[in-house]
């Protein structure tokens, strides 16, 4: 557990798009299982999806930058 506390501590944006990373692919592998993608369109669509986690995880931090700034 203290592990995961430094990992935090010293990277929290990273954690955070991992972890949304995983469930939003999580999700989109789910709701598009019976489409009949193909393997490249998968590997595109999971790219796609990754990215934008780590958009949303980056846009979220600028409220972070905000309220440090604010301070």
């Amino acid at each position: 557990m203290q592990r995961v506390r430094r990992l935090w501590s010293a990277h929290p944006n990273l954690v955070s798009w991992a972890l949304l990373a995983v469930g939003m692919v999580l999700i989109v592998v789910i709701a598009a299982r019976n489409v009949g993608f193909q393997a490249g369109q998968w590997a595109a669509l999971i790219a796609a999806t990754i990215g934008l986690a780590g958009l949303c995880v980056w846009i979220i931090s600028w409220e972070d930058g905000e309220a440090e700034n604010s301070e």
